[in-house]
């Protein structure tokens, strides 16, 4: 029999200690209470079989369909940590991947019994009940025979025993152990052979890419591509990833699957040929574009699997709402949204929102007990006036035209909580569209709690309590928020991608992940986002207040031109005493001026505002340099000598002054390399 090394929760009892070499009661119950131990402490105790079967631990379930097949061990809803540990410590270990296959065999030889136990051979095509006699461990394939009686049940009736016999001499009888699920047994005897079958089939089905054994070793398999892509997997299950993200990866998967078939087809074509004809030629060019495109899917494809990257860089969601314009009639409608209207509120409201212009033409007034639908209501340039009240929403505010949509009253009077999982709780795309008075509350949430991906949106006298991403201001969209409080996101705080615009002033971000997150790509094809920050309080974030994110490729770009000296010698004697004498010029202005303003601040608080301040202008400004440098040596190679020596012209700060940073985790500025 082979030795157990696991239980149904993925970790045995003699695996984990192999000391407990007693017998009778004594023996049981400490591998009992080593059982228990096992499970507290963990999210999933409760899911722990407390079966009061002898012998298995696991549970059964039927099989779906008109034939009565045996029931079939219940594996498939194996936990995150169970497979993870089972990954780790028993199969793949420090493996690389060309050594997959290898440690995996070596693992079934140790748990999988090697006859006398039944599966049921699972097809798109058919199922039928087999009795294994035998495994090739080398193969990862199971010798099988027909089990009696003969079970089968398929979409065609053509599959008689002699069919299927005739089916299993083809394949000699070896089928993949991915396709076997194992009959249920009380004994006990055949658990880790059900779930040895099932962490093969897992990983193959969900882990295991064709492409893996041809990459570089850097690291050990299981840190590489293993572990991220079981999270991501489990992500997904417990809808932890947007739909939008989950549908582009495996979209990706699929683009990058046919390419590399295409790519290896291609490749052997070419290994069988000896001549240098013409064919050959154009072959060998396609290839390289064949691979040039396979890394390109590949590194998306890795940064979706990076829990921390896929939502800085992986999703990049397009809204597609469209924007209904002015009302035909051409006369605007204000929205009252309040769960009850008492007469008090309304001789308020006209005193102070509706009728403050008494010569002013008749408007139209609606009301409504949900901000939602007034909001869906909205024309071009209309008004939404929220009552006090707490208010429970479970779609998403999807803006498109320019309207205003204001609280009457204190934020924390105004309350708009989104609950259930979905996309974000607030899409703008209208050209003019202004938020105050209101305080928004996230819960249950798999993205960020505003999107601003066109036009400008302005955000006034705000409270955002967020879960994920806090405010995310996309490319070519602008963000203008004051006096608004922003805490509580599992990401960064505010998000500004390249291209946008945004201007925050007197605003409190805190007890987010990061507090806020540029994404400066540094590249041709972006333009850097234009940023000015005044009088903000940036405080208690995990991380950094303010953090950079650009990519390895910059540094890299950098150590190719310092390996070059005698071929940029004259360009830089051209351009270094330029450059620094703008760097030091804007500086000292951009010092001075955060220097003047922290002097409204008590002194005690001075030293670290301007060490703040000046330390993500001293960054910015040696980041903006080497651009410009980079940019300069590549116009110098097409022949082009003039380049843009403002070097203000490319910094994404327009104004930093004024701004506190305290008691973030990791300091006031940092910069994230990918």
């Amino acid at each position: 029999m082979a030795t157990s090394l696991m239980t149904g929760e993925g970790l045995g009892s003699e695996a984990m200690a192999p000391e407990l070499e007693g017998t009778g009661w004594e023996a049981e119950e400490a591998a009992a209470g080593l059982e228990e131990g096992l499970c507290q402490g963990e999210d999933s105790c409760s899911d722990c079989s407390n079966d009061d079967k002898t012998g298995t631990s696991l549970q059964s379930v039927m099989l779906e369909g008109k034939t009565l097949f045996p029931e079939i061990f219940q594996t498939s809803q194996l936990l995150f940590y169970e497979r993870f540990r089972a990954y780790q410590d028993y199969i793949l270990a420090d493996c690389k991947a060309s050594e997959v296959r290898e440690f995996t065999a070596e693992f079934l030889e140790k748990v999988l019994e090697p006859s006398g136990w039944q599966a049921v051979w699972h097809t798109t095509v058919f199922k039928v009940l087999v009795e294994v006699t035998d495994v090739d461990f080398t193969a990862l394939k199971a010798v099988v025979r027909l089990a009696k009686p003969y079970l089968c049940e398929s979409q065609m009736s053509t599959f008689t025993t002699e069919c299927m016999n005739e089916l299993l001499d083809l394949k000699q009888h070896q089928l993949p152990l991915q396709e076997l699920w194992v009959v249920f047994d009380e004994s006990g005897l055949f658990d880790q052979t059900a779930l040895a079958v099932e962490h093969v089939r897992f990983f193959y089905q969900n882990i295991w890419r064709s492409w893996d054994e041809e990459e570089e070793d850097e690291y050990d398999y299981f840190v590489r591509c293993v572990e991220p892509r079981l999270r991501l997997h489990y992500d997904i299950l417990e809808d932890r990833v947007p739909s939008g993200l989950i549908v582009d990866y495996r979209s990706l998967l699929s683009q990058c699957e046919e390419s590399y078939t295409r790519f290896l087809n291609l490749r052997s074509s070419l290994s069988s040929c000896n001549s240098d004809s013409e064919q050959e030629n154009i072959s060998m060019v396609e290839g390289l574009k064949l691979y040039s495109e396979i890394e390109q899917l590949k590194q998306k494809l890795k940064l979706i699997e990076n829990p921390l990257l896929r939502y800085v860089f992986g999703y990049q969601k397009n809204s597609n709402i469209q924007a209904k314009g002015a009302r035909v009639s051409e006369h605007k409608v204000t929205h009252i949204v309040s769960s009850a209207m008492m007469t008090g509120l309304l001789q308020a409201l006209l005193r102070d929102k509706l009728c403050q212009e008494p010569y002013k033409e008749e408007m139209e007034i609606q009301f409504y007990s949900d901000p939602l639908s007034a909001i869906n209501a909205c024309y071009e340039g209309e008004t939404v006036i929220i009552c006090p009240g707490h208010y429970i929403v479970h779609g998403t505010f999807s803006i498109a035209d320019s309207i205003e949509l204001e609280g009457y009253g204190l934020p924390d009077d105004i309350v708009i909580e989104k609950r259930g999982k979905g996309d974000t709780f607030v899409d703008c795309t209208g050209a003019n569209i202004k938020i105050s008075n209101i305080k928004f509350v996230q819960h249950g949430a798999i993205e960020g709690i505003l999107s601003i991906h066109h036009g400008k949106t302005t955000l006034e006298n705000c409270v955002l309590q967020c879960e994920t991403t806090g405010v995310t201001v996309r490319t070519s969209a602008e963000l203008l928020m004051t006096n608004s409080d922003l805490y509580g996101a599992k990401g960064a705080g505010l998000e500004i991608y390249p291209g946008s615009k945004c201007t925050l002033s007197d605003n409190g971000i805190h007890h987010c992940k990061e507090g806020i997150l540029i994404k400066d790509f540094l590249d041709e094809h972006y333009d850097i986002p234009k940023i000015t920050m005044v009088n903000n309080i940036i405080h208690n974030n995990e991380g950094y207040g303010v953090v950079l994110v650009k990519p390895t490729i910059f540094s890299d770009l950098q150590e190719n031109v310092q390996d070059r000296p005698e071929e940029n010698k004259v360009l830089r004697n051209q351009t270094s005493g330029e450059v620094d004498a703008a760097e030091k010029v804007d500086l000292e202005e951009l010092i001075h001026c955060a220097a003047g303003k922290q002097e409204l601040y008590a002194r005690s608080d001075l030293s670290e505002q301007v060490e703040g301040n000046c330390e993500i202008v001293n960054e910015l400004v040696a980041a903006s340099s080497k651009k410009g440098q980079m940019k300069k040596k590549r116009l110098s190679e097409l022949g082009i000598m003039q380049a843009d020596d403002n070097l203000m012209s490319q910094e994404m700060f327009i104004s930093i002054v004024g701004n506190q940073f305290k008691w973030n985790g990791k300091g006031s500025f940092g910069t994230f390399l990918f």
